[in-house]
């Protein structure tokens, strides 16, 4: 594959804090008016709007000027915003209506999905997508979306349980929990897991990263097994400005120790995070100068995407299979936990234009649940619901956290540490394939049922 090729297939990938992108770094774009919170003395003086109270992690988000929030006492920085982890590739669906469409998900095929469903399904367990919306109502997620528990974090207004920021987090509940018993559409990891729609990312594919922790503190405190974050920001410049009031200026101060106590308490609670290592093509592990989150902070799984290269398409049938590390992941041995099928793409091919691509190219993505949304003006309107295929590290991580709700359900007094382990002894790098892009290995489902 040629190196402009390369750069023309990543080009829509990697996830940025504040949108703004420069060259090898990002530049955090901060908010003048959100703040965070920590150690401060309770009292809210007038001025202070409580956007979000994060008791477990005494942590609390505002809204109000520096000069009001300074008499909060404790420390404080302002919020930043990074964008969603949008796939490097994706495809809609041609008239999928109630096609039954398994033959196409060489994902659930690798993972041997049916053979895990006759251990179970995912019962008694509750994972949440803290994404851009889940639609509720996709003939696919209907049975599985619990809409009384989920929740906007956004300042929108629009709610939560439908796509209100995109198709994204559609993809990702399908993955999880898509239904395998009313013969329409596609099948989920753990269809009989139920879904929690944590919205964080708003029509325009931002999201803060105060409403990133707070939906981590909420899926813990709501019983969550686990939680999917298919969303991160790389690169993070290891000495990024941290907080407004604290003359140690380094990313691990506020904003890490704030992360870092999300995720110990999500732990505490029984809730694994799951997080997609990131579509940058990065070593993680030898970049010293930066760092990716959330999936490199402590308590976490950071999942690598793979995938096949010729799967349905192609004179000479399948040319790499379905463990195929995917060109465009991030990657380092010491950074991962698994890698997972998440797609793959021949990046020649990616780089011709749409109407010159060969017949079925993207049936290497990976195919699921997509619900678009329609405004009319400021007015949501519903959602066309259908399916189509994506690729991307986001594809990868919701693999990994349905395969957590079955190994949960299979062994409901286990804590986050030992599903994490049992999904890790289970997996095995592939022969003839670097290490390096997988962790302890590729995902096996099975076998992680049944050891």
């Amino acid at each position: 594959m040629s190196e402009h090729s390369r750069r023309t297939f990543l080009k829509a990938s990697g996830v940025v804090i504040g949108g703004l992108a420069t060259g090898t770094t990002v530049t955090a774009a901060t908010s003048t008016e959100r703040f965070i919170v920590t150690n401060g003395s309770g009292s809210v003086p007038r001025g202070v709007e409580v956007l979000h109270r994060l008791d477990p992690i005494d942590a609390v988000v505002v809204r109000g000027s520096e000069r009001a929030v300074e008499r909060m006492g404790g420390r404080y920085a302002p919020d930043i915003e990074y964008e969603i982890e949008q796939p490097v590739a994706s495809h809609a669906h041609d008239g999928a209506g109630d096609e039954p469409l398994y033959p196409l998900q060489w994902d659930k095929q690798d993972l041997r999905v049916p053979e895990a469903h006759d251990v179970t399904r995912g019962e008694g367990t509750r994972v949440a997508v803290i994404d851009s919306g889940v639609a509720a109502d996709h003939p696919d997620l209907q049975h599985a979306v619990n809409v009384d528990l989920s929740r906007n974090f956004t300042d929108d207004g629009y709610g939560a349980g439908a796509p209100y920021g995109g198709y994204h987090g559609t993809h990702v509940a399908g993955i999880i929990a898509a239904n395998d018993q009313n013969e329409a559409g596609v099948t989920g990891t753990a269809p009989a897991t139920e879904i929690v729609d944590c919205r964080v990312f708003s029509r325009d594919d931002t999201a803060s990263f105060a409403t990133v922790v707070a939906a981590m503190v909420y899926s813990a405190e709501i019983g969550c097994d686990a939680a999917n974050l298919s969303l991160g920001a790389y690169p993070i410049p290891r000495n990024n400005p941290g907080s407004g009031n604290d003359d140690d200026r380094s990313f691990g101060q506020l904003y890490g120790k704030l992360l870092n106590r999300a995720t110990s308490y999500a732990r505490r609670q029984g809730t694994l995070l799951v997080v997609a290592a990131g579509n940058d093509s990065a070593d993680l592990q030898h970049d010293g100068q930066n760092i990716s989150l959330p999936n490199e902070a402590a308590n976490v799984m950071s999942i690598s995407a793979t995938g096949p290269i010729g799967f349905q398409w192609g004179e000479s049938g399948v040319e790499s299979p379905a463990e195929t590390s995917a060109y465009y992941t991030n990657y380092g041995t010491n950074a991962l936990d698994l890698g997972a099928p998440g797609g793959n793409a021949d990046g020649d091919v990616v780089a011709l234009p749409p109407d010159e691509r060969p017949t079925g190219w993207f049936h290497d993505l990976v195919l699921n649940c997509t619900a678009t949304p329609i405004y009319d003006d400021e007015t949501y309107r519903g959602a066309d619901h259908s399916y189509g295929w994506a690729a991307g590290t986001s594809m990868a991580a919701p693999q990994v956290a349905g395969a957590a709700a079955l190994v949960t359900s299979e062994h409901p007094t286990d804590n986050p540490n030992r599903i994490k382990s049992r999904l890790k002894r289970a997996g095995a790098v592939p022969e003839e394939f670097d290490k390096t892009h997988y962790g302890a290995g590729y995902l096996d489902l099975l076998d992680a049922l049944t050891e």
